[in-house]
């Protein structure tokens, strides 16, 4: 079903290539790829890994408009960005095993807890987070909760949206990040019930924040603002609430064209972060001191236009930009301390909006 938000997808390019090397000797991780439809993406993509390089398989056109989806062990999450959306389990080789309705309209984000025994969604377009119990791996009935706020922005503001779900490292909050309440909402798990949100931080007004990630080892997060095009580096309170540290700017210093800031990343050493922009068409790195301080070290062209995601694979030292309006995904070559370089590499995938390994 067409909703909003499809609507804005753009048109992908048909530029095609065979094969992208990998750095690795030997055979690489075979990936996924989600697509949405309106562009002309076909389904759920395999990427098999052929000898150094991967091409683009066949696409799974039971499994449409899959905007996010997380794996672990062998049951994948998918999440159908519709309206009156889907949360979609299946086993490794793409078997759906449960189907059940998101919680909302327009799902744009999927995370498993640490214990493995809860899984969260973010519904877009109704501000709605479902919460499922998982038994066997398996989804069961969910628990929604709706969030509420608005922010100064009313085009993009005038009622809640939830885009990102993530758990706390020990699992006693699930964090959901709200475009258009400017808020991150905390559910406290402690006492084995699912409870109402709280508002764990306010944004500054007309920020937007979208994406959040966790330092793997320091009590630090950090949040992309969508519409403020910002990085805000916050610290983590034991009652799963946060303070604002710093802000800094995801775009170079005066650029003035519109962009919108997409996805976030961490490396495991928490040496790194990357963030992308959506305009401007960049990655942006930056270096992360021992207390968490990021200072930006590089700008880097992302290879396409509109890099919704991006998927880092630090067993071979690569980035792999998904851009969504020209319908390729761009490779890069990183390094612990050196610079991101780009690859001529290019795949073609209509209306990419995910990467995953398979």
């Amino acid at each position: 079903m067409t909703t909003r938000r499809t609507l804005l997808a753009g048109m992908a390019a048909t530029a095609t290539l065979a094969a992208v090397p990998v750095r690795a000797a030997g055979r690489g991780q075979d990936l996924i790829a989600g697509t949405y439809a309106r562009p002309g993406g076909q389904g759920l993509y395999a990427l098999p890994a052929r000898g150094t390089g991967w091409s683009v398989g066949t696409a799974d056109i039971t499994l449409t408009n899959i905007s996010f989806g997380v794996s672990r062990g062998e049951m994948r999450y998918l999440v159908r960005e519709s309206a009156a959306g889907r949360l979609i389990a299946t086993d490794r080789t793409g078997r759906i095993l449960a189907d059940l309705p998101s919680g909302g309209d327009d799902p744009c984000h999927v995370a498993l807890n640490h214990r493995g025994n809860l899984l969260a969604v973010a519904n877009y377009s109704s501000g709605t987070v479902a919460l499922y119990p998982l038994a066997a791996g398996l989804p069961q009935s969910p628990i929604v909760r709706r969030h509420s706020g608005t922010g100064p922005n009313k085009d993009r503001q005038s009622a809640p949206h939830a885009h990102w779900v993530g758990f706390t490292p020990n699992d006693r909050f699930c964090h959901s990040v709200d475009l258009g309440a400017d808020a991150i909402f905390a559910y406290p798990l402690d006492s084995g019930e699912i409870a109402e949100p709280m508002v764990a931080w306010r944004a500054p007004p007309g920020a937007g924040p979208r994406h959040l990630a966790y330092h793997p080892t320091l009590t630090t997060a950090y949040v992309v603002a969508e519409l403020a095009n910002t990085l805000i580096t916050l610290d983590a309170q034991a009652d799963g609430s946060f303070t604002t540290r710093a802000t800094i700017s995801l775009l170079p210093p005066g650029w003035t064209g519109q962009s919108q800031a997409a996805h976030i990343a961490i490396d495991s050493a928490g040496r790194r972060l990357f963030a992308s922009n959506r305009g401007h068409n960049s990655i942006a790195v930056f270096d992360l001191a021992e207390d968490g301080t990021a200072t930006l070290a590089q700008h880097i062209d992302c290879g396409g236009d509109w890099p919704r995601f991006f998927l880092l694979l630090e067993e071979t030292g690569q980035l792999l930009a998904a851009n969504e309006r020209s319908g390729t995904v761009a490779v890069f070559n990183v390094t612990v301390d050196g610079p991101v370089r780009p690859t001529p590499a290019r795949l073609a995938i209509p209306g990419v909006a995910f990467l995953d390994k398979a």
